[in-house]
């Protein structure tokens, strides 16, 4: 499913328009992308949480040549799934 697709569920799903189901869900993911530069955790209930964590600094090999190689340290985004979600998958 894409952007455009889940827009058409949302509308369907909730009576809004296309174009008012697009704003609602532009304003949702940036909401959850700013409370994560912030360095927020966004849990919703039944769905998952989204948060923000750290991986160190580390050394890696380039697969090419086998040359060591620093890796810099950086953020990434994280998704668990909430206990509703994962049972419904399963």
């Amino acid at each position: 499913m894409n952007k455009t697709e889940l827009i058409e569920k949302i509308a369907a799903g909730s009576g809004l328009t296309k174009a008012d189901a697009k704003k609602a869900l532009d304003a949702t993911m940036a909401a959850v992308k700013d409370a994560l530069v912030a360095g927020d955790k966004v849990a919703l209930v039944g769905f998952g949480t989204f948060s923000v964590s750290e991986r160190p600094a580390r050394e890696g090999v380039n697969p090419l040549t086998g040359e060591k190689i620093n890796i810099a340290a950086k953020k990434v985004a994280k998704f668990k799934a909430g206990a509703d979600l994962a049972d419904a998958i399963n």
